[in-house]
């Protein structure tokens, strides 16, 4: 009976510890895995960039305008300052890599593959409680797809595309809140696997439309030993829909605005945890979340070309959920971006981004009143090979 009563007692901790222990931006999910998509504010569905497009919309391989292949490569650093009843999350810098490719097989078929971190970091609080005491949390999440695909133009006005998506997880836990009933999960990886589609239309030379659906990505069962037994718990990734619509009122001026349904509620609402005690569900409470995202490009010589976006989606943890994500802090809903882009040659060029999230808070309207805290800071080097 004692034992069980621990281990319940470490089940409650774990939602103080874990949800998705990710800062990503919009929820958990990046804006992008590329400096020119983050440039654009994640305004990225009617009027791909690069070849990381696979990623949201495979159709827009066929609009890169590549006669032989494209190479984009880069890397990302996160920095997000975040707070739990003001005290500091010690983890500050988290790597984000992330490549691509396209290739025109013919007039007709683009084959491209990419890869990227949509998701994940975590938190390190020595003590997350409201009164003194060593109560540590400290979560790492990694959320990782590879997305191998094709797109076909069917006429000059529409193309098609789809991908496979195959994910990769790792997480671990420890949640120091009860110290009677300290939970130490190991870090520990899963596979799962989805798939995304997407079409580009031309309505004329200056307005052009964009749709994506991403599929729910189906994970493997997480599984920890410990001392205490098996625990198990399965963390799928969200289904997500995009709609675009890019304008280009002149020569190199673009306008991009996207609206995307993301569907958190069905990943992150209730989560099923199985503990050597018996079945738990780990209540997170997310809701889906609409993502509202403008972009603007202009080239201003023929080797330069700058970006600015600005990003908006209420918080899928609200008030009421505060208690159960104290290791996700996944609450930013602002983002202004900027972003640039130089050519060296025909076929070279280097681009740089740089995307604020806005300071957000969110206290808890049920006892523990806990408050939570979250900004962001991003940057992102992109090389760009084009033939």
């Amino acid at each position: 009976m004692m034992k069980k009563k621990i281990i319940s007692a470490a089940v409650s901790g774990v939602l103080f510890a874990l949800a998705h222990s990710a800062h990503a931006t919009n929820g958990d999910q990046m804006l992008g895995v590329t400096a020119t998509q983050w440039g654009m504010g994640g305004a990225i569905v009617a009027a791909p960039q690069d070849a990381a497009t696979i990623m949201y919309n495979p159709a827009g391989l066929a609009e890169l305008g590549i006669k032989e292949v494209r190479f984009d490569m880069g890397v990302g650093v996160l920095n997000p300052p975040r707070q739990a009843n003001d005290r500091d999350s010690d983890s500050e810098y988290y790597l984000m890599p992330a490549g691509s490719v396209a290739f025109n097989v013919n007039d007709r078929l683009f084959l491209g593959m990419a890869m990227g971190g949509i998701s994940g970091s975590g938190v390190d609080f020595p003590d997350v409680s409201a009164t003194a005491g060593a109560q540590a949390v400290v979560t790492t999440k990694q959320s990782y797809k590879i997305a191998p695909g094709f797109a076909y133009k069917l006429s000059d006005q529409l193309s098609v595309g789809a991908a496979l998506q195959i994910g990769y997880q790792s997480l671990a836990i420890y949640n120091g809140m009860n110290p009677a009933a300290v939970l130490t999960l190991p870090q520990t990886q899963v596979y799962g696997v989805g798939m995304n589609a997407g079409l580009i239309y031309k309505v004329n030379d200056a307005v052009q439309l964009g749709a994506s659906w991403t599929s729910k990505s189906n994970m493997d069962e997480f599984k920890w030993n410990t001392n205490s037994g098996t625990y198990r718990m399965t963390m799928d990734m969200p289904q997500i829909f995009a709609l675009g619509v890019a304008f280009k009122p002149m020569p190199g001026l673009l306008v991009e605005a996207d609206v995307k349904h993301i569907g958190f509620s069905d990943v992150l609402d209730k989560v099923a945890f199985q503990t050597p005690a018996g079945a738990s569900t780990m209540n997170f409470g997310w809701s889906d979340q609409t993502v509202y995202a403008l972009g603007v490009q202009k080239d201003i010589d023929a080797n330069t070309t700058v970006r600015a976006g600005f990003n908006y989606g209420k918080s899928p943890i609200g008030q009421e959920d505060v208690n159960a994500n104290i290791g996700s802090l996944a609450i930013t809903e602002k983002h202004l971006s900027l972003g640039v882009t130089r050519k060296f040659s025909d076929k070279v060029s280097a681009s740089l981004s740089y995307v604020h999230a806005f300071h957000n808070e969110i206290t808890s309207n049920v006892a523990p009143y806990n408050k939570i805290e979250l900004e962001q800071n991003i940057v992102n080097v992109q090389l760009s090979y084009k033939f």
